[in-house]
């Protein structure tokens, strides 16, 4: 089950502006910067690449219904998507070593839960941590050479929502969030790092 709709000026705002206003209001986390290393593709469906500690490339792209209505480049370090599937928007931008996917969701026809498909590099699998994310492993060095974070989601109040990863094989990862009290529009955040940092 899927949140209420908030009504005013919040609700009204670009996908862009609502993804500004959670990220400043979680501290400013996930931050936008440029990163040769990051391609970032033109459609949520096409993903993303991203890069690990041992220079190979991860493919990271949303397994969403339908192509987006509308994408935009307001900067070359980010991509818009609007209309990515019903009732959801997709901004994807790089960071300073890797990359965030924020999903905002308008309302309850949006396709719940979120799914990602992974192309992992030879010699790389995919682990999960007793954090709730999920490391890029190197088996035979066993070094962590990339990780996703645990997914976070806010609402239109800014409160936040569980969420958590389920992995599936070959590399397809679902991000379910409990918005069963949520108001509308909420975000649900994604992000990749090729030099993990303390979950």
């Amino acid at each position: 089950m899927l949140g209420r709709e908030h009504g005013g000026e919040y609700a009204a705002l670009s996908a862009e502006q609502i993804a500004a206003l959670t990220i400043e209001g979680r501290g400013g986390q996930p931050r936008e910067a440029g990163n040769p290393d990051v391609v970032l593709g033109a459609s949520p469906r096409e993903g993303s690449w991203v890069p690990s500690k041992t220079g190979q490339p991860i493919h990271i792209g949303m397994d969403l219904p339908a192509p987006a209505a509308g994408a935009r480049m307001p900067r070359p370090t980010m991509r818009v998507f609007t209309g990515a599937a019903a009732d959801t928007d997709v901004v994807v931008f790089a960071t300073a070593d890797g990359a965030a996917w924020l999903t905002v969701v308008h309302g309850p026809d949006a396709p719940a839960p979120f799914r990602y498909v992974i192309t992992l590099p030879e010699g790389l699998a995919l682990e999960p941590m007793p954090s709730g994310g999920l490391d890029f492993m190197h088996p035979r060095y066993g070094a962590t050479v990339g990780r996703l974070y645990r997914p976070w989601a806010c609402d239109a109040m800014f409160r936040p929502l569980p969420a958590e990863y389920l992995a599936q094989e070959p590399a397809v990862l679902t991000v379910n969030v409990d918005s069963a009290s949520a108001s509308y529009p909420f975000v649900v955040g994604v992000v990749y790092g090729s030099a993990p940092r303390p979950a």
